[in-house]
């Protein structure tokens, strides 16, 4: 729509964030001597909670096994994006970085845009010990927040903290029914991930002088003054080097009339 195509996968990154984060939680099963007899390294998908219940119910009595799905199970999906005017930057900043095949050309990005993304993270388990179990090992960490960092754009050396604010949880029991029919224990959390957006990149000459004019009144017939100019130090170097500066200051006689479409240094 813009004429210029780019994409740096910024909410694919915090979606794959976002399930890192709970990819491995392990429940033990135990007997009534409090020995463990299992442990279950509980799955984890991109899935809508929908799926997962519609999965439990194709399972019309307990002979249909081939068809139910195994718990316990965790699924996760986005819920909203949403723009967050509480950490808009200012738009004309930019984030620079080194041009390796140019020298005397470097890569820019203007201020990304903060957006916040919702998510929902469901537990399936069947019986309420298992779904206490996934919980405990979850909550503690979110005060009400816990902190993963993204390589947001790897070609500018952005990284970026995102934010994950645990919101809220809800909990529901289909223990309702008859007795051929399977029990679920569902959690259900309510997360935001505050994230940024970024732009295309761009790519632009670097600045190796510059010049400052000094006018003690701003008529029609100027009269410069002094003038500034400042240039690296040596005027060879390039983005990556660690050079200095060189200032040259130069003074000019009041009386004179100066055109700066047609005037040059003295």
């Amino acid at each position: 729509m813009f004429g210029r195509r780019f994409y740096h996968e910024s909410l694919r990154k915090v979606v794959v964030a976002f399930g890192t984060i709970f990819n491995n939680i392990i429940i033990h099963r135990t007997n009534s001597d409090g020995d463990v007899v299992q442990k279950i390294k509980v799955p984890l998908a991109y899935s809508p909670k929908e799926k997962f219940l519609t999965r439990l119910d194709q399972q019309a009595n307990l002979d249909n096994r081939e068809m139910a799905i195994t718990l316990p199970r965790m699924g996760f999906e986005i819920s909203g994006i949403n723009y967050d005017a509480s950490r808009k930057l200012q738009r004309l900043g930019k984030f620079k970085a080194v041009n390796s095949s140019d020298a005397d050309k470097q890569y820019y990005q203007y201020n990304p845009v903060p957006y916040n993304i919702s998510f929902n993270l469901y537990s399936f388990t069947a019986t309420a010990e298992g779904g206490l179990q996934i919980i405990e090992q979850i909550l503690p960490y979110f005060q009400p927040d816990y902190t993963v960092t993204i390589n947001a754009i790897p070609e500018m050396g952005i990284k970026r903290d995102v934010p994950v604010t645990l919101n809220s949880v809800n909990y529901e029991d289909s223990y309702d029914g008859s007795f051929t029919q399977r029990r679920a224990v569902n959690y259900t959390m309510g997360f935001t991930a505050k994230t940024y957006l970024y732009g295309p990149i761009y790519s632009g000459k670097i600045i190796k002088e510059t010049q400052s004019d000094l006018y003690s009144d701003t008529t029609t017939t100027e009269k410069r003054e002094e003038r500034i100019v400042v240039t690296p130090n040596p005027t060879s170097a390039s983005a990556d080097d660690d050079f200095g500066f060189t200032t040259t200051i130069s003074t000019f006689n009041d009386s004179k009339n100066y055109n700066p479409s047609t005037d040059t240094d003295e």
